[in-house]
């Protein structure tokens, strides 16, 4: 459990000027993937390219975050937040270059370049998960972990149409250096960030152990596990849908690059609300309850748009839809991580939280190896009806668990009946 008590003076704008950081770097990063992805609509048409590029940026993810957990828990984090940074810009470099030269990108360079950000951003996302309940009191984290999502959401909301912007008037090979921006001000912001460490720099890092301990201590908790098993059943169903969303517009809805940009817009201004409402108001005595309903709410969405008609009429239906499961989608990822965090000692989040990045990934490259071919045989339509269908599934499953349904409930009793006997 974490402790509540906390030491760190100033805290507010120590993690303001953290999330200052995340969203100027971030939004650079996303402005030059949403550039490549766009890059390979336009160029190839292809759902089966776009399908391998993002089980490219999955397959990190999936294999060496329970590897990089132990040395999240036992490495200087602002080391783990800067390297990454450096080597996509070395990555930005070399791909503008090639580019240059040879006036377009081989495919194959454009799938290492996707699979080199990939990795960094495995090493970076536990990092971050792990530091936040470090960087603020207990009480606050549920509403600061829901400010992080605010900065996610707003720069994914400006990023699409800033990127759809510039990929139309600026060469694909100038805006991938973006990346280069981006990571100077990311190391420039860390410089200054105060992260509190734990003095286990000298234990000996045992990988296979490690796992193991991370693997234990997920399972001995009965109603994470669950929703860890419900969140890779979930991302096997909905994952192709998901990957194929440029497509979606651009091929079913006959629709452009700049109306695929919109629906990332639109979707994530939904996100950015839900986010807020979670940041300012996040005080929830059950939080499952808001969870459950966010996965009815994306459930329908998703699913409705796949029965609607291929035509502008039809983009317009599915750009609401959107902005409405776009509201629900931060209460999971958000509520859960919250409760993940509060649920473990901070030394030992790390290793915890690999596994667990592992596992909710996992489903996602198989259902990727089927997504091209299944929507160039079916429809990309009906994969959304297949993940909107998934994602309800999941949601009665997890209210039919009473590990599950019940969960953060026995967590806020834990916590306070700690607290009392420390008082």
């Amino acid at each position: 459990m974490i402790e509540e008590t906390f030491t760190i003076p100033n805290w507010r704008r120590n993690i303001n000027i953290f999330l200052v950081g995340q969203f100027f770097s971030g939004i650079t990063s996303m402005v030059v993937q949403y550039s490549i992805i766009w890059y390979l609509t336009k160029q190839t048409g292809s759902a089966t390219i776009l399908s391998f590029a993002t089980l490219l940026g999955m397959l990190p993810m999936v294999l060496l975050s329970p590897l990089i957990g132990p040395f999240v828990d036992r490495t200087n984090k602002k080391v783990l937040l800067i390297v990454p940074d450096i080597v996509a810009a070395v990555i930005a470099i070399i791909l503008a270059v090639v580019g240059i030269v040879n006036k377009d990108f081989p495919l194959w360079l454009i799938f290492v370049s996707l699979l080199m950000r990939s990795i960094a951003q495995t090493f970076q996302m536990p990092t971050i998960q792990s530091i936040i309940p470090t960087m603020v009191p207990g009480k606050e984290l549920t509403k600061m972990n829901g400010q992080l999502g605010m900065i996610q959401s707003a720069n994914m909301i400006i990023a699409p149409a800033l990127g759809a912007f510039l990929f139309s008037i600026v060469p694909i090979t100038m805006l991938i250096l973006l990346d280069v921006i981006g990571a100077v001000i990311g190391v420039t912001v860390i410089l200054f960030v105060k992260i509190p460490e734990h003095p286990v720099f000298d234990e000996k890092i045992k990988i296979l152990s490690d796992m193991k301990f991370g693997l234990t201590q997920l399972k001995d908790n009965k109603g994470l596990w669950y929703i860890t098993l419900m969140g890779m059943v979930f991302t096997l169903l909905f994952m192709p849908a998901a990957s194929l969303y440029p497509l979606m517009t651009m091929s079913y809805f006959k629709g452009t690059v700049a109306q695929a940009g919109i629906i990332e817009v639109i979707y994530s201004v939904g996100m950015l609300a839900g986010g807020a409402v979670i940041g300012f108001l996040g005080n929830w005595s059950d939080r499952m309850k808001p969870i459950l309903m966010s996965m009815l709410v994306m459930g329908i969405g998703f699913g409705a748009s796949g029965f609607l008609p291929g035509n502008q009429k039809g983009f317009i239906l599915f750009a609401v839809l959107n902005a409405i499961a776009g509201i629900a989608t931060p209460f999971f990822n958000t509520l859960l991580m919250a409760m993940i965090q509060q649920s473990y000692p901070p030394e030992n989040l790390g290793r915890i939280l690999g596994i667990l990045n592992s596992l909710m990934s996992i489903a996602g490259p198989v259902g990727l190896i089927f997504a091209g071919p299944l929507a160039d045989k079916i429809g990309v339509n009906s994969l959304f009806i297949i993940g909107g269908l998934g994602t309800l599934a999941c949601g009665l499953f997890a209210f039919l668990m009473p590990a599950t349904r019940n969960i953060d409930i026995l967590l806020q009793e834990k916590i306070k009946s700690e607290s009392e006997v420390k008082d």
